[in-house]
């Protein structure tokens, strides 16, 4: 009895301090980017280049991902308005079939950005590998991250971290109900950013640099 005792107090301990962790990583990210992200394209500094962050063109079901189309719509605004020269496409190819890179840059020509004004980063499998990779292989201390708010948050705290000035441009976000598990898993992804802060955790892959003239 005593036991099992024991034991449910050290599970609620648990859980509350666990819950407190999420609450402080979220906190923390959210302060210390707020005044690095706007909706408003008027208010987006001119840089030499954004980065579009990956998702999946299409749902499971086959329609087109909201998420997606939103951020190829204000990479596209921005680039058009002149706020960005060029266009760093970071997604996941690691699956044969799959190439979130190749549909961002075919989506944005459809935009109207020009082929050569857009460059592939195809081992953007994380957010921290889209955000370091663009400063080690692309050369981009400063730049425009371009995705929905909440990510925005991450990728621009993740930014700082290593040395960058990061601002982000946010697309539109979808409903509460429809992101309600993306939202959930964002709470999570947050903690796991100081835990590869503490261990120094870098990019799966490195590669040759490539000048964005």
């Amino acid at each position: 009895m005593k036991v099992l005792k024991k034991l449910f107090y050290t599970s609620i301990i648990f859980i509350i301090i666990s819950i407190l962790a999420i609450l402080w990583c979220n906190y923390t990210i959210e302060s210390n980017t707020e005044t690095f992200l706007t909706s408003s394209i008027s208010k987006v500094p001119a840089e030499k280049a954004g980065l579009l962050l990956g998702t999946s063109k299409n749902l499971a079901n086959g329609t087109i991902n909201p998420y997606f189309k939103y951020r190829i719509e204000a990479a596209a605004e921005l680039f058009l308005a002149g706020k960005i020269q060029n266009i760093i496409v970071s997604g996941d190819n690691s699956v044969k079939h799959y190439n979130e890179t190749e549909d961002m840059k075919f989506a944005l020509i459809e935009k109207g950005v020009p082929e050569n004004k857009i460059f592939e980063d195809f081992a953007g499998f994380r957010t921290l590998d889209s955000v370091v990779r663009a400063k080690e292989i692309f050369g981009q201390n400063s730049l425009i991250i371009i995705s929905q708010k909440f990510h925005n948050e991450r990728a621009i705290y993740l930014a700082q971290k290593n040395g960058m000035n990061a601002f982000g441009y946010n697309a539109k976000d979808v409903n509460s109900q429809f992101g309600f598990t993306t939202n959930v898993r964002e709470k999570l992804a947050r903690v796991k950013v100081f835990v590869d802060l503490i261990f120094g955790v870098e990019p799966k892959f490195g590669g040759e640099k490539i000048i964005i003239p």
